[in-house]
């Protein structure tokens, strides 16, 4: 066999500078004789949009941000053709993402490790959540002082949320102070990512840019990985595509993909690691059989509902040209103002079923917004505004189905084929009709009568589970959290052991949510912040820190972090 000629070489090359990837990049490069290559097959994240919060709506949509994927034709929505948004930038869709910040259930990690995944219980990751972030609460039993990540309370001075507060204690939901506390369920004011000077912090702001001065980090943008080299059953590098030209960078220790839930299982396809019978198909010389490869793909369904506003308060009005204008200038120059935060004004966790024993753990999710879903810029007289909406996002946290993720071809610049079989399970119907008409009893509290008028989307007149599935399969569509495809476990199914090292490839890791067995009851950003911290200790073998003494701050009452009352404030400058 010839010899393999290397054009580069380090002793990581972590694939993918997306949340995962930033995050090893500067962990792996602290250690100043260590030499990092990080690879992105996007560019820059300097795009204003990029940086400022208000813009995170318009950012997805830029084509140059976004490897701009879609599913296959969904069997239970009719047929139809699901857009699937993944940055393709530093940061990756940490950078263009909605900025929220929860973890998910304590009981999803504990779940993991029941499952047979050894050091991904809840007290075993929790200390690896507080490692990552510098939240505005101030360090404590659940949270980080010092952290990388600034996370701080969405501020709602323009966003009506009170009265949305108290129609939610008028509906039977208590206040949260702290869904990442004790308590998950409730009603909260978001957490996100955004810094003191009201940037967007994404992995590339937080983890990538303090690191980039190292001698020992190089970072390659525009460079497409096309496959994991493999010699003897270890990986020794990869190949890629940088300027026009085909480069071999040799790994002297660990090749680690952060490439996400689409983009790993791609590359492990595309390395003849994965499913032997699809890959000879494709004419892929089998490296490792690996059936799970881009199995278990899983997503938060998601259902729009939208209500007339009987008032023009909404954050509409914040979007009339001229003041749209000066808020982009207080931003830039302070950053401050309605354009330095995220548009919610409340997030609420609940049961679909709260009289079912068997649900321990809240499985609705309402991301509540004081606009309407297609809000834009508007000026009297020259672009008329829309009329005022309310605009809620029922979000379903633990959907039964499962999608897959497959190649098209031995191409690596073809996307991959991405079948989501959203809904394919009957109960995940019966869940998000649960959701929505948990969301219409919240929206027809007293406290918004003078607010919320009349059901616009989907329509009040659809109420029987024959008219809501209707409804869900013409407007039913994703949250844009997938993991599951490189699921770490230990049986046959599993692509990836506990230590994340992919099952019969030696020098080969997975590093991001694809590694998820299951997804978690929450934006799915944290927890992939989380398991990269816990990669890179893994990586070059640190001992784990000390498991969470959580039995005082838990055992404090189920209470802990709900009050009957006001939320607390959140720090001046928000």
């Amino acid at each position: 066999m010839a010899k393999t000629t290397w054009d580069h070489e380090a002793d990581f090359v972590v694939v993918g500078a997306g949340t995962a990837g930033c995050v090893l990049a500067n962990r792996l490069s602290a250690d100043a004789a260590t030499q990092v290559l990080l690879l992105e097959a996007g560019g820059s994240d300097a795009h204003p949009l990029v940086r400022m919060p208000a813009g995170f709506t318009r950012v997805v949509q830029r084509p140059a941000l976004n490897w701009g994927y879609a599913s296959e034709p969904e069997p239970a929505l009719g047929g139809r053709v699901i857009p699937v948004p993944r940055g393709r930038v530093l940061g990756g869709s940490s950078s263009i993402n909605g900025m929220f910040h929860i973890r998910g259930d304590r009981r999803d990690f504990d779940d993991w490790a029941a499952a047979g995944c050894t050091g991904w219980g809840y007290a075993d990751v929790l200390p690896y959540f507080v490692r990552s972030e510098s939240n505005w609460r101030g360090a404590g039993p659940f949270h980080g002082g010092e952290g990388p990540l600034r996370v701080r309370a969405i501020d709602e001075r323009h966003l009506l949320a009170e009265p949305l507060r108290a129609a939610a204690r008028e509906a039977g939901h208590h206040l949260n102070e702290d869904y990442d506390g004790a308590r998950h369920d409730g009603i909260a004011r978001g957490d996100v990512a955004i810094d003191h000077r009201g940037r967007r912090h994404s992995s590339a702001r937080a983890y990538l840019q303090p690191a980039r001065g190292r001698a020992n980090l190089q970072v390659w943008m525009h460079a497409l990985t096309r496959r994991v080299l493999v010699e003897d059953g270890r990986a020794v590098g990869v190949e890629l595509e940088r300027g026009g030209r085909v480069l071999r960078v040799r790994a002297r220790r660990e090749v680690v993909l952060c490439a996400g839930a689409y983009g790993s299982p791609q590359l492990l396809l595309l390395s003849g690691i994965g499913p032997g019978e699809e890959l000879q198909r494709l004419g892929i010389a089998v490296r490792q059989a690996l059936p799970g490869v881009g199995a278990n793909l899983i997503e938060h369904p998601r259902m729009p509902l939208q209500f007339q506003a009987l008032q023009p308060l909404t954050f509409l009005r914040q979007l009339r040209l001229d003041r749209a204008v000066l808020s982009v200038l207080r931003w830039a120059f302070t950053g401050r103002g309605p354009f330095a935060t995220q548009i919610c004004h409340g997030t609420v966790l609940l049961k679909s079923d709260p009289a079912d024993p068997a649900l321990d753990r809240p499985d609705i999710q309402l991301l509540c917004n004081p606009v309407r879903l297609d809000a834009r810029l508007w000026f009297p007289l020259v672009a008329p505004a829309q009329p005022h909406a309310f605009y809620v996002t029922v979000c379903q946290l633990y959907s039964r189905s499962r999608g897959r993720v497959t190649l098209r071809s031995a191409d690596p610049r073809e996307a991959p084929r991405i079948a989501l079989n959203l809904f394919n399970d009957p109960q995940d119907f019966a869940t998000m009709r649960a959701g929505l008409r948990a969301a219409r009893v919240l929206y027809r509290q007293p406290a918004l009568a003078g607010l919320v008028g009349a059901e616009m989307l989907p329509g009040a007149d659809l109420r029987s589970d024959a008219e809501l599935d209707d409804a869900i399969r013409a407007l039913g569509g994703i949250t844009h959290h997938p993991v599951g495809t490189c699921a770490m476990g230990t049986g046959s199914a599993a692509v990836t052991d506990p230590q994340l090292r992919v099952s019969g490839v030696a020098g080969l890791r997975v590093a991001d949510a694809s590694v998820m067995p299951n997804i978690v009851g929450g934006n799915t950003n944290a927890a992939t912040l989380m398991i990269a911290e816990k990669a890179a200790d893994l990586i070059l073998g640190r001992p784990a820190p000390p498991r969470a003494g959580l039995g005082a701050a838990l055992g404090a009452g189920q209470g802990a972090g709900a009050t009957p009352g006001k939320v607390r404030p959140a720090p001046p400058g928000d």
